[in-house]
């Protein structure tokens, strides 16, 4: 039980002491002892709680506190600074004296806290006690100790003086207090500097100075004196101020040299500021005297320009906040942390300012790992006018070094600040230049040492560089090109070519007149107009025009496969003067000296793909990627082979320029209009991630204000007045090599039966001719259609292009798909099922017709209604389509006629297209054509397709079946 006991009152006893809280300062009862060590004789520095009486004498007992509980307590960080530096002298008597010690001592003279101050008297008490204790004021702290040097004969003398509060005295009338401190008139002085406290020590063992005999002076001058006049002003007062005319013997002037000595100091940089004296180098945060000598050998003392080194010093403390701190400590230099000095870039300015005082620098290529320039970049920079670029000259230079375009690209690219330069040395570029140059590169192609911006990137250049970086021309051209291309009213001005066999409506005169105002300029473009327009008329159009304003004519066509038919046809048709040179499939010329006798190149992207090794050679005048969406994907061959083309000019066509994402868009303004839109990266992080991802209506007007001269858009809305109520049109689908293969083995069967009857004969076995033309027009769709059948592919080159229009078209367009075989439909509605495309579907089996109908009318999200043509030929109202697809055309033209006029009918608002899918070089390439010559017969003859099959002879049979 007594231990349990004894456990009680500990555990009391310590709850109280945690209990008892930190001692509140209170400058009235707390006071300051300044004591030596008992044993040690090192400087102690104590706190004590004292009580005092009425006169303000103090009263025992005094209680001790420690200073670290009395900081619990600070309300400020000066406080907390005085006591932490109090208790670095609590009882520690084996602390060697460091310049630390003086710091920590300066915080303790600014007594925050007002208190009083004592020193004890330890021959009244070894204890502190109230009598032991003395009170002191504190005064102004010690700078300086000058050592006087006098010379008597063969002796010479060295007297110390220490300066306190603006009078000198000598040692033997001071008295030195605890190593740190003077003691005078009842005030405590703290000698300041580390350098101080050691002279002190050691001439208050000799305070009446040193005497020297002549024999030992040298030396002493020589290894000590010489050393201590870096922080120690000595007087050699036997050296009398120099003449005018001993200063000028002695290679003295009247103007100075300023130098600034950089070294190393382990990870510090030294800064050391030198005025040079003649041929004396004096660095100016020393005290050192100047002697020299005249043409007799009679030594002189030279004074030094006071005036000169304050202005110098003051120079220097503008450039760093630390350098006056650095000031009150006895260093011959200033420093900065390395990472500081170099890394942040300080000295750029510094150096610049330094230059412009006419202050040499010295030193800086030879600190460790430096290998930076010490000249702040100047840059000047002067856009002129080429014949199609602006060309932009940076001149970058790093004192006397410039910087090659190669080098500064390099560091931009890898966003780094250095630049490499010829010297080995790295020049530092501003961030915001950083960031200027990112932006000159990613507008414009480096030229040896030019930046090439193209000039339809006018914009950007008016963006990117000031306007009195701008040359006079470059300036005119710029507002040329706002001024004629945004104002689109002078688009109704058109020269039509006479050669042209077609009347433009105003809309295509204005797209002809668009394409030759780029011509003018030099400039390409994208022509977007929505399909159905007349794109390809107006390229015909402008390659006519071309005759006059081009030295040769010759331009490239590219065009998807199923387009080569119908360009031909076109160019035929509308301007059979054109010569045309068609580049696809077996036996076609690879011979690129033919090409000057010819204007129209007409080729595939799949030939371009396979010729791209001669393409490249030959320089086109123009080159047309018609349906150019065909390279939206940056990363195909088919892009890459596109831009490795050469011609003075190009225009992307297509009627849908962005089908996923604005890098659709990007890659046909690349081809048409390089650099327009900066590298791939640069648009991604401009446009295409903040419009595609973020849907940021900012970025996506600034897009479009960018590439709004060089894309003429009219989509069937925007030109309904002009347009036909109903526009027919032809889309051919070359066969691949299988299923033609299917369908040349039927073709030789019929041909052959064809031959073997004669004329007489061949009316009667009308039903035999429409069963083998029945064959032919399924396998031109798809040969799935012979199910019965032995096939050698499964291809349908009807269906490829038919999904492909609906991609295009369906989220803008409602569309109505025909065929007279129900087969057919079935295979397409299985595509559209696979690609997630909402559909409806209508045969002979339909039972619910009007509901069929009513939901692609009324349902937004149902854009495609597939219909047998003999179950929707009649009685249908579909006005909610604006497309028509003939999957199969027939020879009859009324019935094709009825199943158009299912959307062109009354109701419709919009302008009707009907597209009829024929492959070519077939029998239904041959009986479309043969149905324009039998156009003179009455509609009567045409309603049965017995009246028509009598009207075609052996020999239009023969012609039909032939190749």
């Amino acid at each position: 039980m007594g231990n349990i006991k004894d456990l009680q009152e500990q555990l009391i006893t310590d709850e109280r002491k945690v209990a008892a809280p930190a001692p509140s300062l209170d400058k009235e009862d707390h006071i300051v002892v300044l004591k030596n060590y008992r044993f040690h004789k090192q400087l102690t520095l104590e706190l004590y709680q004292a009580a005092t009486t009425q006169s303000g004498k103090l009263k025992n007992p005094l209680k001790l506190v420690n200073p670290y509980d009395a900081a619990l307590k600070a309300k400020q960080l000066e406080e907390l600074k005085f006591l932490t530096a109090l208790s670095r002298f609590q009882n520690n008597p084996t602390a060697a004296k460091s310049p630390a010690d003086i710091e920590a001592l300066k915080t303790v003279m600014t007594n925050p806290l007002s208190l009083r101050f004592f020193y004890h008297e330890p021959g009244f008490s070894e204890n502190v006690v109230a009598g032991s204790l003395k009170e002191i004021n504190i005064g102004e702290p010690v700078n300086d100790i000058t050592l006087t040097i006098r010379r008597e004969n063969e002796w010479y003398f060295i007297l110390p003086k220490i300066r306190i509060e603006q009078k000198t005295y000598a040692f033997s009338d001071i008295e030195i207090k605890y190593d740190y401190f003077i003691l005078r008139g009842g005030s405590l002085h703290l000698l300041s500097k580390f350098h101080l406290v050691k002279m002190a020590r050691f001439f208050r063992q000799q305070p009446a100075g040193l005497k020297l005999h002549e024999s030992e002076y040298a030396g002493v001058q020589q290894n000590i004196l010489s050393k201590l006049e870096d922080s120690v002003y000595v007087d050699y007062t036997f050296h009398e101020p120099g003449s005018k005319s001993q200063k000028a013997q002695g290679g003295f002037n009247d103007s100075l040299e300023r130098f600034i000595y950089l070294s190393d100091l382990d990870n510090y940089v030294l800064i050391n500021p030198v005025l040079k004296y003649g041929k004396v180098e004096i660095p100016v945060l020393t005290k050192r005297q100047i002697y020299s000598q005249d043409s007799e050998g009679e030594v002189f003392a030279v004074e030094r320009d006071r005036d000169a080194e304050v202005n110098f010093i003051a120079l220097l403390l503008q450039q760093h906040a630390d350098f006056e701190e650095q000031l009150e400590t006895d260093l011959p230099y200033f420093y900065l942390h390395k990472r500081r000095f170099l890394d942040e870039g300080w000295f750029l300015n510094a150096f610049e300012q330094w230059q412009t005082e006419g202050i040499t620098v010295l030193g800086f290529n030879q600190l460790k790992g430096n290998k930076l320039n010490g000249n702040k970049a100047k840059i000047a920079i002067r856009v002129i006018s080429g014949l199609d670029w602006f060309n932009t000259s940076l001149d970058v230079r790093f004192g006397k070094k410039k910087a090659s375009l190669k080098q500064l690209h390099t560091s931009v690219r890898n966003k780094n600040k250095f630049v490499q330069l010829d010297d080995g040395t790295l020049g530092i570029l501003p961030d915001e230049w950083l960031q200027k140059f990112s932006a000159y590169f990613n507008a414009a192609e480096i030229v040896d040492e030019v930046l090439q911006i193209p000039k339809f990137n006018y914009e950007e250049v008016k963006l990117l560089f000031r306007d009195d970086e701008l040359d006079e021309s470059v300036k005119q051209e710029i507002a040329a090109f706002e001024s004629k291309l945004k104002q689109v009213d002078l688009y109704n001005e058109a020269d039509v070519p006479e050669d042209l066999n077609a009347s433009l409506r105003e809309y295509q005169k204005q797209g002809l007149t668009w394409l030759n105002l780029l011509d003018d300029f030099n400039f390409g473009g994208v022509l977007a107009d929505d399909m159905g327009l007349g794109k390809t008329l107006q390229i015909i159009a402008f390659i006519l025009s071309q005759r006059k304003k081009a030295r040769q004519n010759t331009n490239l066509v590219v065009v998807p496969t199923s387009l080569i038919f119908n360009w031909q046809d076109e160019v035929k048709k509308f301007a059979p003067s054109i010569t045309i040179l068609t580049l696809y499939g077996a036996g076609r010329i690879k011979d690129i000296t033919e090409f000057d006798r010819y204007e129209i190149i007409l080729t595939s992207y799949g030939t371009l793909l396979s010729d791209i090794t001669f393409l490249i050679k030959y320089r086109f005048n123009y080159i047309f990627l018609d349906e150019s969406q065909n390279i939206k994907n940056i990363d195909s061959q088919r892009y890459y082979a596109a831009r490795q083309l050469q011609s003075r000019n190009k225009i992307a066509i297509t009627g849908t320029p962005v089908e996923n994402n604005t890098f659709d868009l990007y890659a046909q303004l690349s081809f048409a209009c390089p650099g327009l839109l900066g590298n791939k990266q640069s648009f991604r992080d401009l446009f295409s991630i903040p419009i595609d991802k973020f849907k940021s209506s900012r970025h996506a007007l600034q897009l479009q204000k960018k590439v709004a001269p060089f894309i003429l858009r009219r989509t069937k809305r925007d030109v309904a007045r002009e347009l036909p109520e109903k526009t027919e049109m032809v889309l051919y689908c070359p066969m691949e090599e299988a299923q033609r293969k299917v369908y040349e083995a039927y073709e030789k069967e019929f041909r052959d039966y064809i031959a073997g009857v004669t004329e007489e004969e061949l009316p009667k076995n009308s039903i035999h001719v429409l069963r083998s033309l029945t064959r032919l027009r399924q396998i031109c769709n798809s040969p799935l259609l012979l199910q019965d059948e032995k096939l050698y592919g499964d291809n349908s080159a009807k269906i490829e292009t038919l999904l492909e229009q609906i991609d295009n078209k369906a989220q803008n367009h409602k569309i109505l798909v025909f065929s007279q075989f129900v087969s057919m439909l079935g295979l397409i509605k299985h595509e559209l099922e696979d690609r997630g495309i909402a559909y409806e579907y209508l045969t002979g089996s339909t039972k619910d017709r009007e509901s069929v109908v009513n939901n692609f009318q009324n349902n937004a999200s149902v854009r495609v209604f597939l219909i047998s043509l003999k179950a929707g030929g009649t009685g249908l109202n579909l006005t909610e389509a604006d497309y028509v697809y003939l999957v199969d055309p027939w020879w009859n033209p009324a019935v094709e006629n009825q199943a158009i006029d299912r959307s062109y009918r009354i109701g419709q608002e919009k302008a009707v297209m009907a597209v009829r899918l024929i492959c070519p070089d077939t029998v239904e390439e041959k009986i479309i054509k043969l149905q324009a010559t039998k156009r003179a017969l009455s509609n009567d003859l045409l309603k049965s397709e017995a009246s028509f099959f009598t009207s075609i002879t052996k020999a239009e049979w023969l012609s039909m079946l032939d190749h």
